[in-house]
């Protein structure tokens, strides 16, 4: 009693001031939670490399492209950074088989997310060299692909750090939109190619552009496929 009376005498200051244990599961949920940010901060650059190339193509803006050329090194060193932290903390924290398969989620996500950082530096490689030929209007479904893919993507993000299988189908859906639309741009481009064959080169360059942004929906749709699977424990593919 008189230990315990000796220590609520003991100035607050001194008593705030003890470390306080922090058990081996809020560190781990510490640590998951700052992967999940990187996995966000790396979802936000690829947005924004992918919102820039499409800018560059349509205002043929070759400074602009280039720049999205050289932040790509940016993308890689954290997708890197990513994978490091995933694994050490795998290997050290020694993580439930729930904690695992979302840990493999957002591991898988990255490299997803690298791959698509990789498209928008196509693009912007097609955007300069576009710049460089006479000038041919951007087929109009282009713009509108590349808008859809970036709310694929930001929606994507979201369904993955709550496991949102809602947000995750919801993202998956609107991949039919895109591969529509990319067909609508291989009928214009061929259409051009014929009635302007000194055009086959900027119809071909719009084409691939198309083709990236096709490709890169579709990575979107392989995360919101990793989302259904931690939220419902069923594989399922969406996008047949």
């Amino acid at each position: 009693m008189e230990k315990a009376a000796a220590n609520a005498n003991e100035p607050q200051t001194e008593r705030d001031a003890r470390p306080t244990h922090v058990g081996p599961r809020a560190t781990f949920e510490r640590q998951l939670d700052r992967v999940k940010d990187d996995v966000l901060r790396l979802g936000a650059r690829v947005e924004q490399a992918l919102e820039r190339a499409g800018r560059a193509l349509i205002e043929r803006d070759s400074d602009l492209a280039d720049s999205v050329r050289w932040e790509d090194a940016e993308v890689n060193e954290l997708q890197r950074q990513i994978n490091t932290e995933i694994t050490t903390l795998i290997a050290t924290q020694g993580p439930m088989a729930r904690d695992v398969r979302e840990l493999l989620a957002l591991y898988h996500a990255a490299a997803e997310l690298e791959r698509m950082g990789d498209y928008a530096t196509n693009i912007a490689k097609l955007a300069q060299q576009l710049a460089s030929e006479p000038e041919t209007p951007i087929l109009k479904q282009i713009p509108r692909m590349e808008q859809i893919c970036r709310e694929q993507l930001r929606a994507a993000m979201r369904a993955l750090v709550d496991i949102s299988e809602e947000g995750a189908r919801g993202v998956c859906a609107r991949d039919d939109e895109l591969d529509h639309l990319y067909s609508s741009v291989y009928e214009d481009a061929m259409q051009l190619m014929q009635v302007a064959p000194e055009r086959a080169r900027q119809a071909t360059h719009m084409l691939f552009a198309a083709h990236h942004l096709e490709r890169l929906g579709d990575r979107v749709t392989n995360i919101g496929e990793d989302v259904v699977y931690l939220a419902t424990g069923q594989v399922e593919d969406l996008n047949p």
